[in-house]
C-alpha cells in the first residue's frame, strides 16, 4: 500500500449520481477564493503596467507624413485650434503676452517645484497632464488647480494618437478626464497631443483626430516657441530658445516631468524675470484666447462654451464653468464622472501599493531561494565528503535481522515485484505484509509467491497508519523497515539502510527514493524533482540534524522509538512527516542513508500527480501545525523546532507560495518594462537551478540526459506544483479537509538488477 490509500465508504453513505453531479457543478469556496485572488492580482498588475505606460506604442510612429489634406490656414495659423460649425479656426497669442505650457506631468518632485516658482513669481501656467500620472499623483493636480493654473489633456498613456483606432482615441481622452475629475473635481476643454508641438506637426494621419476632438468641443493647443528643455542644453540656451522675437506673443513649451528637470527649474525664474522686464505679461490658454478675441467676441465665446461642453464619456459631461476667467476651460465634473474618477483613483492607489509591496516581498523571496540553492550546494558537498571518508563509520556493523513492513491495499499490480525484490536482499529480513482489506486479491498473490520469511497479516480496511502500526506490533526484530507496496528495493538496500543504527542516538533513517517509471515526460520531471529537490534537501537537513520527513517509500526505525511516540498517527495526512518530527521531539536523531535506494512508481498522469502532491503539501502543513510547540522545546529535542521548522516553513511553504509571482512578474517585466533584461534574468536563475541539479545528479550518479527536460519542467511542472501548494494553503485557511486517495498503479517498476538500479 502506498501513501495514497482511501477508505471505502459504506454503501448507505454513498452519494447518488445526481448528488455527485450537483456537487461537482458547484465550485468549492476555496476554489472561488483562489480564482478571485488570482484575478485580482492579474488585474492589479495589468493596471499598474498600463499606468506606467511602458507597453508599446509610446513613441512617434513617423514624422515625414504628408499634410496635403490639412488646410494651410491651420498649418500657418496660431497655436490654438478649435472648430466652430465644422470649420477650423486658429488663434494666436496677443503681443507682449506669454502662455507658459508644461507637458508630461504631474510629477511629485518636479511639478511641485515648478508650482512653487510660479507662485513665487505670481504667474499662471497651463499644464497638459498625462492621465496615468494624474491617477498616481492626484494631490499635485489638486494643488495645481487650486493655485489658479489651467490644465489640459495630454492622453492617458502618452501615446501617438495619430495612428490609433477611434476607440483608442476616445478611451485615452475619456480616461484622462475621469482621472482629472477624481483628482480635482473638474474636466477640461483643452487638449495637446503627444509629439505635436507646432502646427506643422499635423499631417494627414493626425488631422482626422483633431477634427474629431474639435467636434467634441476640445481646443487643441500647440506652441510657437520651444525651450527644448528636454534636451538639457543648458540654462542660457533654454532661456534664449523660449524668448519670442520682436515683442510678439508666444505659447512656450516647457516640461515638468519625463526626466531630470533641474535645468528647467533653474531657467524658469530667470526667464520669467527677463520677460517681465521686457514688458510681457503671463496668462493661461483661456486668458490668451479671451484677450485675442476682444470684449464682444469674449461674450459670444462665453455663450458658446456654456452650450458646447467637451464630451468626456458618452452621456457624461460637465457643463458648469469655473468663475476664474484664467480657468475658463475647466468644467465642474458631474456626479457620475466624479465618482467614476474617484473609483479609478482608488484602484490606482491599490495598484500603487500592491505591486511595489509584492515586488519587495518577491525580492526577499528571490534572495531566500538563491540562498537556499547556495546553502544546499555547500552543505551537500560537505555531507558527501563527510560520508565518503575512509574512516567514517556509524559504529559497529549492524548484522542482526530486521523486519520489513509492507502495508498493502489493492496492490495486485505491484506486490509481486515488491516482494521479489525483498527476497533478493543481502541482509537477513522477515517480511510482514499487512493487507488492509484489499478487494483485488493482493493477500492471495503475496501468499502464492511461496517466498521464505513472508507473513501475511489481514485486517479490515483501516488506513495506512493503522496497517503500519499493526505491522510494528507483529514485528519480531528491534529494527523495522517501512516501505510502500508499489516500491522495489535493490539487493543491498536494507543492508545500507540499517547501518546508521550502529549509532545508539539514531532512531530513524531515511533512504534514497528514486522514480522508477521515468521514461515518460511526467516521470522525467518527477525524477529531476526527486534527485534535486528531495535528496539534495535531505543531505542538507541531515547535516543540520533536522530531517523533516522520512519517505514512506523507504525508511527504517527503531521499534522502541516508534512505539515510544505512540506509533504512526492518524492525525495528519502525512504520517511520515508526523512520525519524523515526533521522533525529533523525543530526542532521537534522524539521518539520511543516500546509498540505500528504493525505486517507486510515481503518478503517471497530471490528475494523479495533483492529488498526490495536494495531499502531501496539506499533510505537511497539518504535521507542522500539530508540532508547532517544538519551537519552544528545550535541549536536543527542540533542535527541529529551532532549525528544521523555520527552514521547512520558509522553503516548503512560504517561498513556493510566492514563487509563482516571480514568474508572473517576469512576464510582467517582459511586456511592460524590458523584455531582453527580464529574459536574461530568468535564464540566469534557470542556470543556477541547472548547476544545482547537475551537482545533485553527480552526487547520485544519475544520467545527465534527463536535465534536458529541466527548462520545460520549470515552465510547466513547477507551476503545477506551486498551484498545488497554493490550493493546499487555501484549503487550510478555509478549514477544508482531505481524504486519502488511492492512485492507479501499473506495476511497471520491476526488480532492479544488482548494481544497476532501474535506470
Amino acid at each position: 500500500m502506498n501513501r495514497n490509500q482511501v477508505r471505502p465508504q459504506r454503501r448507505h453513505a454513498t452519494p447518488s449520481r445526481i448528488e455527485r453531479v450537483r456537487r461537482q457543478a458547484v465550485p468549492k469556496p476555496r476554489v472561488i477564493i483562489a480564482l478571485l485572488l488570482l484575478l485580482g492580482l492579474v488585474s492589479v498588475m495589468l493596471l499598474d503596467g498600463y499606468l506606467r505606460a511602458e507597453v508599446g506604442n509610446d513613441q512617434r510612429v513617423r514624422s515625414d507624413a504628408s499634410a496635403s489634406k490639412v488646410p494651410d490656414s491651420v498649418l500657418d495659423g496660431g497655436p490654438f485650434l478649435s472648430f466652430q460649425g465644422g470649420t477650423a479656426r486658429t488663434r494666436s497669442v496677443p503681443d507682449k503676452t506669454i502662455v507658459l505650457t508644461f507637458d508630461d506631468g504631474p510629477d511629485p518632485e518636479w511639478t511641485q517645484k515648478v508650482l512653487d516658482i510660479l507662485d513665487d513669481n505670481d504667474v499662471p501656467g497651463t499644464f497638459f497632464l498625462v492621465g496615468s500620472m494624474i491617477s498616481r499623483y492626484p494631490d499635485v493636480v489638486r494643488r495645481m488647480v487650486d493655485d489658479g493654473n489651467e490644465v489640459g489633456v495630454h492622453t492617458f498613456t502618452h501615446v501617438d494618437l495619430s495612428y490609433q483606432s477611434a476607440a483608442r482615441v476616445t478611451r485615452e481622452i475619456a480616461q484622462t478626464q475621469l482621472a482629472l475629475a477624481g483628482a480635482a473635481g473638474i474636466t477640461t476643454t483643452l487638449f495637446r497631443a503627444p509629439y505635436s508641438s507646432t502646427n506643422d506637426a499635423i499631417d494627414n494621419y493626425s488631422w482626422p483626430v483633431y477634427k474629431k476632438l474639435g467636434a467634441m468641443g476640445y481646443t487643441s493647443v500647440f506652441i510657437d516657441t520651444d525651450s527644448e528643455d528636454w534636451q538639457q542644453p543648458g540654462v542660457s540656451k533654454i532661456i534664449k530658445w523660449a524668448t519670442p522675437k520682436s515683442g510678439k506673443g508666444a505659447s512656450v513649451l516647457f516640461h515638468d516631468a519625463g526626466g531630470n528637470r533641474a535645468q528647467t527649474l533653474e531657467a524658469l525664474p530667470q526667464y520669467i524675470k527677463k520677460m517681465k522686464s521686457k514688458g510681457y505679461t503671463f496668462t493661461t490658454v483661456s486668458g490668451a484666447q479671451q484677450q485675442a478675441q476682444g470684449p464682444q467676441a469674449q461674450g459670444q465665446q462665453a455663450q458658446e462654451q456654456q452650450t458646447q461642453a467637451p464630451q468626456v464619456t458618452p452621456g457624461t459631461a460637465g457643463s458648469t464653468r469655473q468663475s476664474n476667467p484664467e480657468q475658463a476651460a475647466h468644467r465642474t465634473a458631474d456626479t457620475a464622472t466624479l465618482w467614476e474618477g474617484r473609483a479609478l483613483l482608488g484602484a490606482v492607489a491599490v495598484a500603487e501599493w500592491t505591486v511595489p509591496g509584492l515586488a519587495a516581498v518577491l525580492a526577499v523571496v528571490g534572495v531566500a531561494v538563491l540562498g537556499r540553492f547556495a546553502m544546499m550546494l555547500v552543505l551537500a558537498r560537505r555531507h558527501y565528503r563527510q560520508r565518503n571518508r575512509r574512516r567514517f563509520s556509524w559504529g559497529p556493523s549492524v548484522t542482526e535481522p530486521v523486519s520489513v513492513i509492507v502495508p498493502a491495499y489493492n496492490e495486485k499490480e505491484c506486490i509481486a515485484n515488491t516482494l521479489n525484490s525483498l527476497a533478493a536482499s543481502t541482509h537477513p529480513i522477515e517480511i510482514v505484509v499487512v493487507d488492509d482489506g484489499s478487494t483485488d486479491g493482493t493477500a492471495e498473490i503475496a501468499e502464492s509467491l511461496g517466498l521464505p520469511n513472508v507473513r501475511v497479516i489481514r485486517q479490515p480496511n483501516a488506513g495506512k497508519p493503522a496497517a503500519l502500526n499493526n505491522g510494528v506490533r507483529h514485528a519480531r526484530y528491534d529494527i523495522v523497515v517501512m516501505m510502500d507496496g508499489d516500491t522495489v528495493f535493490e539487493p543491498d538496500t536494507v543492508q545500507r539502510l540499517v547501518q546508521p543504527f550502529g549509532d545508539p542516538e539514531v532512531g530513524a533513517v531515511a533512504g534514497n527514493a528514486k522514480v522508477g517509471n521515468r521514461t515518460t515526460m511526467i516521470g522525467a520531471w518527477q525524477h529531476i524533482e526527486y534527485v534535486m529537490g528531495f535528496n539534495l534537501d535531505r543531505r542538507m537537513y541531515d547535516l543540520l540534524r533536522c530531517m523533516p520527513t522520512i519517505p514512506g517509500a523507504i525508511g527504517a526505525f527503531r521499534r522502541d522509538a516508534v512505539l515510544g511516540v505512540g506509533g504512526m498517527s492518524e492525525d495528519t495526512l502525512a504520517e511520515d512527516t508526523d512520525i519524523t518530527i515526533a521522533l525529533h521531539r523525543a530526542g532521537w536523531r534522524v539521518v539520511y542513508a543516500e546509498h540505500a535506494r528504493a525505486w517507486t512508481e510515481a503518478p503517471a498522469s497530471l490528475g494523479q500527480l495533483w492529488r498526490q502532491r495536494y495531499r502531501w503539501s496539506y499533510g505537511t502543513m497539518q504535521a507542522l501545525w500539530k508540532h508547532r510547540k517544538s519551537v519552544t522545546d528545550r535541549g536536543p529535542s527542540g533542535r527541529f523546532g529551532r532549525v528544521g521548522m523555520p527552514l521547512v516553513v520558509l522553503f516548503q511553504i512560504v517561498t513556493p507560495v510566492f514563487a509563482p509571482l516571480i514568474d508572473v512578474f517576469t512576464v510582467y517585466a517582459m511586456i511592460f518594462v524590458d523584455f531582453k533584461a527580464s529574459l536574461l534574468a530568468w535564464l540566469a536563475v534557470l542556470l543556477v537551478q541547472l548547476v544545482c541539479a547537475g551537482y545533485a545528479f553527480r552526487l547520485d550518479r544519475e544520467r545527465y540526459r534527463y536535465l534536458l527536460m529541466l527548462p520545460l519542467q520549470q515552465i510547466a511542472y513547477r507551476q503545477l506544483m506551486y498551484l498545488v501548494l497554493i490550493h493546499s494553503c487555501v484549503t487550510a485557511a478555509t478549514g477544508g479537509r482531505l481524504r486519502w486517495q488511492k492512485l492507479k498503479r501499473t506495476g511497471e517498476v520491476g526488480t532492479p538488477a544488482p548494481g544497476t538500479g532501474a535506470r
